[in-house]
């Protein structure tokens, strides 16, 4: 690996040991066996590179939350494709609580991270449509701008109130079958006083 991959799988061991705000550049260099100017050379700042390596940890997660997929699998409904991932999302805290903890730690430190945040702000708008593609059913590239700010926002707001449950208390937090429950009452409302 050269200096710019040494840094990146350095920022990561990094932000899942330490988190943003605790982050310094010598950490990474130190973790990467690299030197301090070669950050300034490859990625710009100590920011644009713990974003970066922040989305290289969280890209993987939407092949988490699909999860294998069977035969069967092809002609389910939507409630049944909103279950099953729903219940895939929930599956992954455990092995991915260091990553949802550093989300947490952007949401609650933004004032503090304003670099990070902002980059952080056009990287959300990926995993928008990332969670529209994958609750839809349609790939990425073809989904229409109204679905993701619509449908995408939804998910990524299911997900965060998800998360925070799953975080500070996994043995309270809303399971994908009472989720799904809630939805199916919701929507059966709504078409009953619609």
């Amino acid at each position: 690996m050269g200096h710019r991959e040494d840094l990146l799988e350095g920022a990561k061991r990094c932000l899942l040991a330490k988190g943003f705000v605790r982050t310094t550049a010598r950490d990474i260099v130190k973790e990467s066996g690299t030197n301090l100017g070669s950050i300034g050379y490859h990625y710009g700042s100590k920011d644009a590179l713990l974003v970066e390596a922040y989305i290289a940890l969280v890209e993987p997660l939407g092949t988490d939350f699909e999860g294998v997929r069977t035969e069967a699998d092809a002609d389910e409904g939507g409630m049944e494709r909103f279950a099953r991932v729903w219940g895939n999302i929930i599956r992954s805290v455990p092995e991915m609580r260091p990553i949802w903890m550093m989300t947490l730690e952007v949401i609650t430190q933004g004032e503090r991270l304003a670099g990070i945040r902002e980059l952080l702000i056009d990287a959300q708008k990926e995993g928008t449509a990332g969670l529209a593609a994958l609750f839809t059913g349609i790939e990425e590239s073809e989904l229409p701008e109204d679905l993701v700010e619509s449908e995408g926002r939804f998910y990524t707001t299911l997900l965060n109130g998800l998360m925070v449950q799953w975080l500070f208390d996994p043995d309270s937090a809303t399971t994908a079958e009472q989720l799904t429950e809630g939805l199916r009452r919701v929507m059966d409302r709504a078409a009953k006083n619609g």
